[in-house]
């Protein structure tokens, strides 16, 4: 009779699992990283979030750019600096200060970034501050007496760091290479050379004519990092 009862209930017990499998399918399948789209103008994009206290992020910065220069394509950063991690919130929060002094030929941003990955190892959450006055010296740029005194910038921090929750992100670096018509696979944790190279000439075969860029009413429409 137990038997009898177990029989009939198992078509139930099949569809209650098939609804679990297919609930968790769905929410993996909500992480749609196809919301990033590259800069107008631009056929094809290389997005990074990154973590300046990250060894993996230290590691792929240059073989990011080094990429992009390559194949000619803009590099859209982005921030997600690790809660664990004691300094890279404020670095990050600087490299935003730096990029307001970016001019045509210099981005000031970038060059803070790529001088705190270059001597990480040294940087701690008691000489950051040594290494931020050290690089606006070098640079002959004034720092402010405190900065970012409105939060305005540790809020763009923050919401890279929310948008990327968004999207799926865990492990700084993740990489994707964008365009249009599609998004790639993500690197995470690493930026093998070869692989990277390789994802950007497959989505620049694929990618559709680039959309292009609306005229500037009174100021540039490029933002901080590249053009985001």
């Amino acid at each position: 009779m137990v038997l009898v009862k177990l029989q009939n209930m198992l078509p139930s017990i099949r569809a209650i699992l098939l609804a679990a499998l297919s609930a968790l399918s769905l929410s993996a399948g909500a992480v749609d990283a196809s919301v990033l789209k590259p800069p107008a103008g631009a056929k094809a994009a290389i997005v990074i979030f990154e973590d300046l206290e990250g060894p993996e992020s230290a590691s792929a910065y240059s073989v990011v750019w080094d990429a992009a220069d390559a194949h000619k394509i803009p590099v859209m950063l982005y921030d997600f600096p690790l809660p664990r991690h004691n300094w890279s919130f404020d670095a990050a929060v600087w490299a935003r200060y730096f990029d307001t002094q970016d001019t045509k030929t210099v981005k000031v941003g970038n060059e803070f970034r790529r001088y705190t990955y270059a001597n990480q190892k040294q940087i701690s959450r008691d000489n950051l501050q040594q290494w931020v006055q050290k690089f606006a010296g070098d640079h002959k740029i004034i720092l402010p007496s405190v900065n970012d005194p409105g939060g305005r910038l540790a809020q763009k921090v923050k919401t890279d760091f929310a948008f990327g929750q968004r999207i799926g992100v865990e492990h700084p670096p993740t990489i994707w290479v964008i365009s249009n018509g599609g998004v790639s696979q993500p690197l995470v944790e690493e930026a093998s050379e070869r692989e990277l190279n390789q994802m950007i000439e497959e989505v620049l075969r694929k990618a559709p004519p680039a959309v292009a860029a609306k005229r500037p009413e009174s100021r540039k429409s490029a933002s901080r990092h590249q053009q985001r």
